[in-house]
């Protein structure tokens, strides 16, 4: 059959049968050999494949044909949503999220809608047969906001960086004349009152005319300068969705037009000297101003929560060295292809990800890893983007450029849960929605109340009513959990820790039972050597040289320790005159005229070679540390025992320390006998182990501890350990494998250290510690300040709060919360001894 031209087709298939990743590794591995698949991609996570195949070429019944062969099968076709990630323009406040959420979630065929305010954007995930890309742009339109694909790509934020400095110099500028009339106004209107001389021309006593005017064209330039509170917060309040901005022009608008009416009378000649006094254009325009500072402030605080970002972005160089045999080319960094030969020299930055070729170095990979001690490189070691060469020149192959490179993927996994939202923005996302239109009726209640029962004089009614709509600051929840999370999100990442989701970094805080894959993560996941003990009259130096020079030429795991062991030592190693491998049992070489036997007791007691008892308790000790012993006869007499080990990592027991201080009860789960798994374990402090665990058992016993109701977190290597990792309620992969994150874990810690486990928790509770901080004192000060605005404290003869007042207090309040959020920057782990 004929391969078609058009273009492959894509479908989502269930898998049913897979119980570990070497089933998810087979079915890709035999379905890319099919002839018209051009992509077979299986997640173990939510059994699943992403296939895509030409119809004309390869049938599904085909493919299903194939996997059954395997013993797996395939499910119908699952209908896919779509997700889409919008840049929202146009919010102010939290009730202006709120609202898109709210609206956008009731469409038919929305299944989530979550809006990030700090970041300004929005991911929506809808069945695409029931709703279109276009309907849910016009629907955040009809609420008075525009809505654009975000573009994906270190271009697309450094693009929005860019448009951010321009609109906070923006603000500047419009700033500045605004503070300094509000300045004059309030000197004006004010000054006299707090003993401030006034020329007679402008006192109210004497020119009252003047004195209002003057206070007219004092404030009409700043009504201008602030006239987006006006143009945005009057057409949100007449769609039925009104916000931030919408207090703000109905509050200093009530001042304004009530002020207006007295000047009118005032020209009109109906008692000037008394109306000169009832004016409040210092109210309208003194509070347009606090308010832009205020909002300058907080926009140049929400710019600093993507420094993390921006620090990540910078690491990638603009160009690169291009070698074409001798000559050296240095090229755009978007221009460099797969393959290219590239030269970095000291001091430089890599450019894309790739595999040494020439040259020897050492290369600083902290900014990815955490781990500030650089790292030796030499051929045929791989780099990756962003990393600084130290010492030596290299020349490296690039393998992976653009989006593919580590770099570009931490950044795309941090920026996408940087907009993910906490369980615990639920609250205030639940709050800000009806907080807006509960502040306009408590302002319109007090401001009554106080006229009809209080018996308060119209202006003091008026008063109330502007110093209730401009203190309350819905901004100060929608910010308080987002910043948090994107500042934590950014220090995580520098400091090697990447989060998948706010979700995920709320709930490792509650983190109190932490289950540890043993091989490769407790364990360094590699045998090596750890006794070499000589039999008596035997040369010691002479038995790791014989006996690595007989397991050389074996393939076995155990023969490979003792060879690495020698050759660390700078052991020479003669070749085998004669070699012969006995599998499960061990090996017999002559060596430099010697007979050389290598493995177990019962392989030499079969060549005639028996151990006396100094050697069978040699043995029994070294099994009973969970060490593997390994024999060693030269010319038909024992000369030694050697013992190998998979070896704990050096900082294993002090993290397990550590975490059992933070109240944190740790397990370890492995495949292998119990003798040696308790062995290992009693080295590292550990008290329960669960060992002979095959891979399709772990997430069953990950499963045991989650039903105690604890918080229970999984800590393994991302790829034996998949369905366990997903199975709990936290999965953490140790290692830089970034392919790691988009699949079955929670956190990755790039840099392979356990130190990271710990590290992560206490990041998780310092995030959560400042979100409740910032929640507390947002809703505080709404808590407190409206009812003293509304003149509660005044009833027991206490004082009023000036709208002016209460105007600074609103706009200081949101820049506040993202003041508290940055200090997570300075974030650092507490040392693990």
């Amino acid at each position: 059959m004929a391969k078609s031209d058009a273009p492959p087709t894509s479908v989502l298939l269930p898998v049913s049968g897979m119980h570990c990743a070497a089933c998810s590794s087979r079915i890709e591995r035999v379905l890319s050999r099919v002839p018209g698949v051009a992509e077979a991609s299986v997640n173990l996570a939510d059994e699943s494949l992403r296939l895509r195949y030409d119809p004309q070429t390869v049938s599904l019944d085909d493919i299903g044909g194939r996997v059954a062969d395997l013993g797996f099968s395939l499910g119908a076709p699952a209908p896919e949503n779509a997700t889409v990630e919008l840049d929202i323009s146009g919010m102010h406040c939290a009730a202006c999220s709120s609202r898109i959420e709210r609206v956008t979630g009731k469409l038919p065929g929305m299944v989530s809608a979550s809006v990030n305010l700090a970041d300004a954007t929005g991911v929506f995930t809808f069945d695409p047969a029931l709703l279109s890309r276009r309907k849910l742009r016009e629907a955040i339109a009809d609420l008075g906001f525009s809505a654009s694909p975000a573009k994906d790509g270190g271009g697309a934020f450094a693009a929005r960086q860019k448009q951010a400095l321009q609109t906070l110099a923006a603000q500047k500028r419009a700033l500045i004349p605004a503070m300094v009339l509000g300045a004059l106004l309030l000197t004006l209107s004010m000054g006299h009152m707090l003993g401030l001389p006034l020329p007679s021309f402008l006192h109210p006593d004497s020119a009252p005319a003047t004195y209002a005017l003057t206070q007219l064209a004092l404030t009409l330039p700043i009504v201008w300068i602030g006239r987006r509170f006006y143009l945005d917060g009057i057409p949100a309040l007449l769609r039925g969705g009104p916000n931030m901005d919408s207090l703000v022009a109905m509050g200093t608008g009530a001042a304004l037009a009530y002020s207006l009416v007295n000047l009118g009378l005032l020209l009109a000649g109906s008692n000037p000297a008394g109306r000169a006094m009832d004016l409040y254009f210092e109210s309208a325009g003194v509070l347009l101003a606090m308010i832009s500072l205020g909002k300058y402030l907080e926009a140049s605080a929400k710019f600093k929560t993507s420094g993390a970002i921006a620090a990540l972005m910078r690491l990638a160089p603009d160009t690169a060295t291009l070698v074409r045999g001798d000559a050296q080319e240095t090229v755009p960094l978007d221009e460099v292809e797969v393959g290219d030969a590239l030269l970095v020299r000291p001091g430089e930055r890599v450019p894309v990800d790739g595999a040494v070729v020439e040259g020897d170095s050492r290369v600083d990979e902290s900014m990815l890893t955490g781990e500030p001690i650089p790292v030796a490189k030499k051929p045929g070691d791989a780099l990756s983007g962003g990393t600084q060469n130290t010492t030596g020149a290299l020349v490296m192959r690039a393998t992976r450029v653009g989006a593919d490179t580590t770099l570009a993927r931490i950044v795309a996994l941090v920026r996408q849960a940087q907009g993910s939202k906490a369980p615990i923005a639920n609250l205030a996302d639940t709050v800000s929605f009806y907080f807006v239109p509960a502040v306009m009726a408590a302002a319109v209640v007090a401001g009554l109340g106080w006229y009809f029962l209080g018996h308060a004089g119209f202006s003091f009614s008026l008063r109330i009513f502007v110093a209730v709509m401009v203190i309350a600051c819905p901004c100060a929840m929608g910010l308080a959990v987002p910043t948090s999370i994107m500042v934590g999100m950014g220090r995580g990442a520098r400091l090697g820790i990447l989060v998948k989701s706010g979700a995920a970094l709320q709930t490792a805080g509650d983190v109190r039972v932490i289950v540890f894959d043993k091989t490769g993560t407790l364990t360094h996941g590699r045998p090596e050597l750890t006794d070499a003990i000589a039999a008596e009259g035997f040369p010691e130096a002479d038995l790791l040289p014989l006996a690595a020079a007989a397991e050389a030429r074996s393939e076995h795991p155990l023969a490979q320790a003792v060879v690495a062991a020698a050759r660390d030592k700078g052991l020479a190693l003669p070749a085998p005159e004669r070699f012969e491998a006995h599998p499960g049992k061990g090996v017999a070489a002559r060596i430099g005229g010697r007979d050389v036997l290598v493995g177990t007791a019962a392989f030499l007691a079969a060549q005639g070679v028996f151990a006396g008892t100094a050697a069978d308790a040699d043995e029994a000790r070294l099994a009973d540390e969970g060490k593997t012993p390994v024999r060693v006869a030269v010319d038909g007499a024992l000369a030694g025992v050697l013992a190998v080990a998979d070896t704990p990592r050096e900082e294993a027991a002090a993290v397990v320390a550590a975490l059992a201080r933070d109240g944190v009860e740790v397990a370890m789960l492995t495949g292998d006998d119990a003798r040696t798994a308790k062995a290992v374990a009693r080295r590292l402090g550990i008290a329960q182990v669960i060992a002979r665990v095959l891979p399709e058992r772990k997430a069953e016993e990950v499963g045991r501890f989650m039903r105690s109701g604890r918080k229970t977190a999984m800590v393994g290597d991302g790829i034996n350990d998949a369905p366990a990792l997903a199975a709990a309620d936290l999965g953490m992969a140790m290692g830089s494998g970034i392919d790691v994150a988009v699949e079955s874990c929670d956190v990755v810690l790039m840099r392979n250290d356990l130190r990271g486990v710990p590290a992560a928790l206490s990041l998780s509770r310092a995030v959560m510690a400042n979100i409740k901080q910032n929640l507390f004192w947002a809703f505080a000060f709404n808590t407190i300040g409206i009812p003293v605005a509304a003149g509660v404290l005044h009833i027991f003869g206490g004082p009023t709060l000036n709208p002016m007042i209460a105007g600074a207090a609103m706009a200081l309040s949101s820049f506040t919360v993202v003041t508290n959020a940055l200090r997570l920057r300075f974030f650092t782990p507490r040392p693990v001894a």
